[in-house]
């Protein structure tokens, strides 16, 4: 660096006069671009404005910039094409440049579909531009070739409109505000008659399947042990008929006609261990949560109750019904995600979210809503009906589309439930019949769709 900066000698006049390209060696230029290199910049600024006399010379030149040939421009776009019968040559090129560089745009020339000249937009293009009509773009049309593949539309499930098998069922009694079936994880035959002028209200299998609680007319509460056949507990506490029963492990809550529900542990000597008080009409339905942290009570006021374990009045009320409350269901998938639905002068699935006190949504099934039961292997449900189609419907959540609609029952399908492997569903009716139907997925197809878990509001569980 000190040896260049030595030799450096400023420049006389006579120098400058001699030598004009010389002042460009004052300029601090890298080493690797001499003047040389200078000089043939604005030799190839003046060959593009004289084009037309000038010959490139057969060795190409380098620069900083491209400039693309009139080939490779689409002069088209603004309407600058040459006019037929002349040559395309390099004259036509520059008075097209000069056109596009200098001369002030024109309504004529201004761009009829954006409004804006020609010389706002960028002349030089690399690739022709073609308009294409919106509906030629997926989803309203198909322009993959034939070595794009698409995913399939996997086809609704097939789920058989009738009854695979179908029992009598003698005396069951047609009665809305009663609940006469339950299914059991083990298999059971007849286990007990009543006998006398008390009947049956309501019956409910303990989880394992080997115990089970009946209410009865009477407002008593047996508890029987199926394996032997058996009654081993009679417990009182409601003045009137026990038409709703629901487990939580070792607790039982029973609602009744008096308006009250009982928490009965069977661990106590004592028939009942509290007592919730909120209804003011006839408790119907009762369903404990999955993680057994919540009780929801659908009663004939029309209300739809929450509890949680340790409460005595309720924590949570929905008004919205218009009719008597007795189908209640959690869903298994959504934690806190309650299904309800109401009476003759209702007709409506309402959905609820206990865990933010949410009203979600509502749907109007234009019949009374007797029952409701969320699928364990998939998120869907089903619902039984009376007035006045009689029908079972299998519903997918959220959309609420109906997947299959099943008929086969002369009177109100007032009974639902459930099998232990979730497939199958049993209904009962007031024409004295149960009627099993394959409405769900077995687990094992299921999980080869999707992955095992279940979603909460709010968190992620595995099960």
């Amino acid at each position: 660096m000190e040896e260049r900066s030595s030799k450096r000698i400023k420049p006389t006049m006579e120098d400058e006069e001699e030598d004009p390209s010389s002042s460009s060696s004052q300029l601090n230029l890298p080493p690797s671009m001499n003047r040389p290199t200078v000089s043939l910049e604005t030799q190839r600024i003046n060959r593009l404005i004289h084009s037309d006399h000038y010959h490139s010379p057969s060795k190409p030149i380098y620069s900083d910039r491209f400039i693309p040939s009139p080939s490779g421009s689409n002069f088209a776009l603004f309407g600058l094409e040459p006019s037929p019968g002349k040559e395309d040559g390099p004259g036509s090129y520059a008075g097209m440049l000069r056109t596009v560089l200098f001369e002030p745009a024109t309504p004529e020339k201004a761009d009829v579909v954006t409004g804006f000249s020609p010389s706002s937009r960028n002349i030089f293009r690399y690739k022709t531009e073609t308009q294409r009509p919106v509906n030629s773009f997926p989803p309203f049309g198909c322009d993959e070739g034939p070595s794009v593949s698409r995913t399939p539309v996997k086809p609704p499930r097939n789920i058989l409109k009738s009854a695979y098998k179908v029992l009598d069922a003698p005396a069951l009694q047609d009665d809305f505000y009663l609940n006469l079936v339950d299914w059991s994880a083990q298999n059971v035959t007849k286990l007990c008659d009543l006998g006398g002028d008390e009947s049956v209200c309501s019956v409910g299998w303990a989880l394992r399947g080997t115990h089970l609680a009946i209410g009865t007319s009477s407002g008593t509460v047996e508890i029987w042990d199926a394996l032997r056949c058996r009654r081993i507990r009679t417990m009182g506490g409601h003045r009137l008929r026990v038409g709703a029963l629901a487990w939580s492990s070792s607790v039982l809550s029973s609602g009744s006609r008096d308006k009250k529900i009982l928490q009965r542990d069977i661990r106590s000597q004592e028939d009942h261990v509290s007592k919730l008080t909120g209804h003011r009409s006839e408790v119907c339905g009762l369903k404990w949560s999955y993680d057994n942290r919540e009780l929801a009570s659908g009663g004939n006021d029309n209300k739809l109750l929450v509890w949680n374990q340790h409460s005595t009045q309720p924590v949570l009320r929905y008004c919205e019904h218009t009719a008597a409350v007795k189908a209640i269901a959690w869903s298994p998938h959504l934690h806190g995600l309650l299904a309800s639905g109401g009476g003759t002068a209702d007709r409506c699935i309402r959905f609820w979210n206990t865990t933010t006190n949410t009203r979600l949504s509502c749907v109007d099934t234009n019949s009374q809503v007797c029952n409701l039961a969320w699928s364990k292997n998939v998120n869907e449900l089903v619902s039984t009906h009376g007035y006045s189609q009689n029908q079972i419907i299998v519903w997918k959540y959220p959309t609420m589309s109906k997947l299959a609609t099943l008929t086969g029952h002369t009177f109100r399908v007032l009974y639902l439930a459930v099998s232990p492997d979730g497939q199958t569903i049993v209904t009962g009716a007031g024409d004295e019949t149960l009627r099993f139907w394959n409405v769900f997925p077995s687990p094992k197809s299921q999980r080869r769709e999707s992955g095992i878990g279940a979603l909460y509001f709010g968190r992620t569980t595995i099960r």
